[in-house]
């Protein structure tokens, strides 16, 4: 009994169904369509929108994803491309410098009379108590001890030491040990150059000036070659400071005119150094010859 009556239910409201349905396809909306197509129109539009949705969605994710991936493989790219410029740019700025240098060392060979030879340095010193450089060039081109080397600007030092074969020893005219003949190029007063280890101090000094002498702040200071090793009107450096001193002499400090820090290439002169001559000698304290 209550099989039938539940199966009696059933079709009850499917036939109720049924009718609704039948009626929604003959009756009409205000707009002139059909209730029943009204409804499935609207009922579908919804799926329709919200399935639109998610696919715009997922292919919206999915393309940023993919985009993602490209800008990020685009950018090591680019990272690697700059990285490559940079060290390209390092070299070129590299040997834009040294063309520079070289061209300057090759214009100051080709103005002088002296037989020079072209060297690089290669190394530094490590012993604080003496100022020296290492150039490639040794007896097998030619180099002798007490050589004179000197750069583009001005005196480098002497070759100390007996050279290698193809290696050389510098000192430099800043040493503390080093020492050469010298003179103002204004006004020809003669002393001697020395090198001085302070560092609050200018690294050279010019001893043995007269208090008399004409000597002023900026004067240029040349080699006067008394010593025998430098050639004659080599330049030294600038006066730094002139002062009176308690003494006969005045107190002078000497900036170099050679960039020691940032030395590369130099030239050694193929003069084997004479001892100092008396009239050489005489020649600081007594102005030039005449």
């Amino acid at each position: 009994m209550l099989d039938i009556r539940q199966r009696t239910g059933y079709l009850f409201l499917a036939v109720t169904v049924g009718h609704v349905i039948l009626i929604s396809a003959q009756v009409q909306s205000k707009s002139g369509v059909r209730v029943l197509e009204s409804v499935t129109l609207g009922a579908f539009a919804s799926v329709q929108q919200a399935t639109a949705s998610v696919i715009h969605g997922v292919r919206d994710v999915w393309g940023n994803y993919v985009a993602l991936r490209g800008v990020r493989a685009e950018n090591e790219v680019l990272r690697s491309q700059v990285a490559d410029l940079e060290v390209r740019l390092q070299e070129q700025r590299a040997l834009a410098a040294r063309t520079s240098k070289l061209q300057e060392l090759l214009s100051l060979r080709a103005t002088m009379t002296l037989p020079t030879l072209a060297a690089e340095v290669i190394a530094g010193n490590p012993n604080p108590g003496m100022l020296t450089v290492t150039i490639d060039r040794g007896t097998a081109d030619g180099v002798q001890e007490n050589m004179a080397v000197i750069a583009p600007r001005g005196i480098v030092g002497r070759v100390v030491g007996s050279p290698a074969a193809h290696a050389a020893r510098v000192q430099l005219i800043i040493d503390r040990h080093a020492a050469a003949g010298a003179l103002t190029e204004r006004s020809r007063a003669g002393g001697i150059i020395v090198g001085q280890d302070e560092p609050d101090r200018a690294p050279l000094r010019m001893d043995l000036v007269s208090s008399l002498a004409d000597l002023k702040v900026g004067d240029l200071i040349v080699t006067s070659g008394a010593e025998g090793i430098y050639p004659k009107g080599f330049a030294i450096g600038h006066a730094e400071s002139v002062e009176r001193g308690s003494g006969l002499y005045l107190s002078v400090t000497v900036r170099p005119v050679v960039e020691f820090r940032s030395l590369e290439e130099v030239l050694v002169v193929l003069v084997p150094a004479r001892p100092a001559t008396a009239e050489a000698a005489r020649e600081p304290g007594g102005g030039p010859k005449r």
